[in-house]
This record gives C-alpha cells, sequence and structure tokens, in this order.
C-alpha cells in the first residue's frame, strides 16, 4: 500500500501530526510519498514528492483543515486517488478525523474497513480561457465586487435562458459539499452531500425578493458581470483572480469526481448536530 500526505507544512501542529503518521507507516509497512511542501519543510529526502511518484498510489491524508482538504483535491485531481482527511483545523466538515482517533481510523484504512463517497465538482471556463488557476472546485465559485468597488450585475443565465440580472455584492455557484462552507455564512440552503443540484446563492443582494436557488447539476450556466471599475474578482475554492468585466464565464458540472474516504459512523446528518449544533435548544 502507498499513501501520499499532504498539508499545511507553515503549520505546527500540522507538521507534528504528519511526523507522527510517517512513525505509524514506518512501523505497518506502507510506503509514503509527500507533498512537496511537507518534504521540503521537514527535510525528509527520503521520501518520493507526490508528483514524482512511480507507483501507484492507493489514498491521499489530507492533515489540516477543510482548506487543506480542498487545496489536497486540487492537487490530487483528476487521479481519481480516494481522500481521508485528518483534521488540524476547526469546524472540519471534510476533514473530519479528529487527531486523538488517527491510529484507529488509519488501522481500518489499512485493513480495508471503509466505504468511499463521490463528490461533485463544478468546472468554471472563461471566454478567453485566461484563468491562471485550477478551474475546478469542490466547494464553490464565487463571483464577487473587486476592492471596495460598489455592487456588480451580474446577468445570469441558465440553460441559455436569463435567470436574473443580479444587483449585488456577488454570486455564489456552491456544490452541495459546499453547502456547508461560505454559503451557509450567506444564507444559502443546506444540502447533504448525496444531492445532485447546484446551489445559487447572492451576496448582499440590493432586492428583497432575490433568494438562493438549487438546480439540478446538469444545467449549466453563463454569465456577464458588470462593474463600474471595470474589472471584477472570481474566486474557485478560496483561489481568487481579478478578471476584466468584457470576459464571460460558464460555470457547469465537471466531468470527474472527488473520492472520499468515509470510516466509522460519522455522517453528515451527525456533523450536523456535532458541528453546528443542528436542533439544539437556544
Amino acid at each position: 500500500m502507498t499513501i501520499a500526505i499532504f498539508g499545511n507544512a507553515m503549520k505546527g501542529s500540522t507538521l507534528s501530526e504528519v511526523s507522527h503518521l510517517l512513525e505509524f507507516m514506518q512501523l505497518r509497512g506502507v510506503d509514503v510519498v509527500l507533498s512537496q511542501e511537507l518534504r521540503q519543510e521537514l527535510n525528509l529526502r527520503d521520501y518520493k514528492p507526490f508528483k514524482e511518484a512511480d507507483e501507484p498510489i492507493d489514498f491521499a491524508l489530507s492533515v489540516g483543515g477543510d482548506g487543506t482538504f480542498l487545496t489536497t483535491a486540487a492537487e490530487i485531481g483528476r487521479s481519481n486517488i480516494p481522500i481521508l482527511g485528518i483534521n488540524c483545523g476547526r469546524l472540519g466538515f471534510l476533514a473530519d478525523v479528529q487527531t486523538k482517533n488517527v491510529d484507529m481510523i488509519m488501522d481500518q484504512l489499512i485493513r480495508g474497513r471503509y466505504t468511499i463517497e463521490q463528490r461533485t465538482l463544478l468546472h468554471v471556463e472563461t471566454s478567453r480561457n485566461d484563468l491562471i488557476m485550477a478551474p475546478y472546485a469542490l466547494n464553490e465559485v464565487a463571483v464577487m465586487k473587486y476592492g471596495l468597488s460598489s455592487m456588480i450585475t451580474i446577468e445570469t443565465r441558465v440553460n441559455n435562458e436569463l435567470l436574473h440580472k443580479y444587483e449585488a455584492d456577488g454570486l455564489l455557484f456552491a456544490t452541495p459539499t459546499g453547502s456547508t462552507a461560505y454559503n451557509l455564512s450567506i444564507g444559502g440552503p443546506l444540502m447533504v452531500p448525496q444531492a445532485r443540484g447546484i446551489i445559487l446563492s447572492p451576496i448582499a443582494t440590493h432586492s428583497l425578493n432575490v433568494r438562493p436557488l438549487v438546480v439540478p447539476d446538469d444545467w449549466e450556466m453563463d454569465l456577464i458581470v458588470k462593474s463600474r471599475t471595470g474589472s471584477y474578482l472570481i474566486s474557485v475554492d478560496g483561489r481568487s483572480q481579478v478578471m476584466s468585466h468584457d470576459i464571460t464565464l460558464h460555470i457547469k458540472k465537471a466531468d470527474y469526481t472527488i473520492k472520499l474516504v468515509q470510516i466509522g459512523e460519522n455522517s453528515f446528518l451527525q456533523s450536523l448536530k456535532d458541528k453546528l449544533l443542528w436542533g439544539q435548544a437556544n
């Protein structure tokens, strides 16, 4: 078995957990490759970097918080490697394995006692094909005003039919996985990860009669954005780029999925109760 380990090399808690995992793997005869950042920070030249691995990789470990998990998913891309998230951060909907349980969970993984969940991604294209970042989002694509400029106008077409010209600070397109992230903070609906939909949530809309909308995930969206400054911001899972407002966007479901490893009885509904205090009295 070969496992790839990813993590935020700038955080001491991550580096400590990675060191523990390396000892654990060595004792159990598991081969390990590391992200380039971890390999350099820990000065572990005996371990191959992920991008130079010769052998097939069975699993990827994302050590950190949900942000680290998103970075890991971008690194994994189309390679079809299942990811297990180990939480060294705070809330952790994607990275849901607590460090105190790591040894037990890793034993279960090595013994083959796990299930795999498929998670939908979004794919964003520009009319000039000029994105400098990975165009795939596991959580969300956000179109937002840039800097301190006034609101932007986002003409949104769904399957070539005009939906609305949003007057707002932005518009968010979230997957079911991303429904508990930025979407939740702006009042968007929650969706179970197995649902098949895309959430459109306006950000600080200037109209009281515009609400979040869920559309089937095989529908496609086209956007024309106008702003007084002539530019706007696009964010793909937190990776941001300034765009000129003469550039149009096309958003649709990606043609591949990300695989998440699930071990034990952790469920999305249980996570709602544990992490969002779902249903508890005020």
